[in-house]
């Protein structure tokens, strides 16, 4: 097997909050003469200037999402423009239209590495993780430091295991620290996702009929200004206990109410 080597850079986009952490990580991967950057963030022209100066002598070949999320794809464009490379990403978002997409097994030459190309739909369905060698760049799929936000329960747990026999050293996520022990953070999310849906279980059949309640119980220690991101992961949690039969929902004007399904209707009660 013939060694490649890399070098990875950070540039932090000034853009924290309780939804970003410290920032958006902008990435860049450097092999050889040429280069990748990925997920510029949003636009900034300081955050921009700074991606370009990391750069350094290295020759940019693409600019990169991992998906079309405000914090993560908006500069894609405008840089790529500046650049003179391509923006590259799954399908067109707010704000990103792809000059070129990508799709499952997809490989980019950068230098001596090979970019592969993995689908991880589930935090959004647009989503893509990047495998450079035994690194993975996770984007939000996997996020330093907390859980992240779920539009897609059952994709998303696909979507983790997709990448469980992957041989991996490290995570590079887009925001917060590299991990270095990847299998146990998979372990981590995976288990963190089926205890979340225990607690919305017990909180229904505690009384908790609605959307709000629900949020309201299984993220009482939760900073109330974040519970309006938690809703949508409850939601996707719903949606899935829904597909099982365990549990129905209908929309009340604005408000979701919840109910527990007969078990001569559902599928009997784990």
């Amino acid at each position: 097997m013939v060694e490649t080597s890399m070098e990875i850079r950070r540039v932090l986009a000034a853009n924290p909050g309780p939804y970003t952490g410290p920032g958006t990580n902008t990435w860049i991967l450097v092999s050889g003469s040429a280069a990748v950057i990925i997920d510029p963030g949003p636009v900034d022209a300081t955050h921009a200037e700074s991606i370009i100066s990391e750069l350094g002598e290295a020759v940019p070949r693409a600019v990169l999402v991992t998906h079309t999320h405000s914090d993560h794809a908006p500069l894609a464009n405008p840089l790529a423009r500046d650049l003179g490379v391509p923006a590259v990403g799954h399908q067109p978002g707010p704000e990103f239209d792809p000059d070129e997409q990508l799709v499952e097994g997809s490989v980019l030459s950068v230098g001596d590495v090979d970019l592969s190309v993995i689908h991880t739909p589930g935090h959004s369905e647009d989503h893509l993780c990047f495998l450079a060698g035994k690194v993975l760049f996770t984007g939000d799929h996997i996020m330093g430091g907390g859980s992240v936000m779920i539009e897609d329960l059952i994709a998303y747990l696909h979507s983790l295991e997709k990448i469980r026999p992957l041989d991996l050293s490290a995570l590079y996520p887009g925001h917060g620290e590299v991990m270095d022990r990847p299998y146990e953070v998979i372990d981590w999310y995976v288990a963190h996702r089926l205890q979340r849906e225990e607690e919305i279980i017990s909180a229904i059949d505690a009384g908790a009929d609605t959307l709000a309640l629900i949020v309201e119980e299984v993220y009482s220690s939760v900073d109330p200004s974040l519970h309006p991101l938690a809703s949508r992961s409850v939601r996707a949690h719903l949606a899935k206990l829904e597909s099982e039969g365990l549990f129905t929902t209908v929309t009340n004007g604005s408000e979701l109410k919840v109910r527990r399904m007969p078990p001569s209707q559902g599928k009997p009660d784990r």
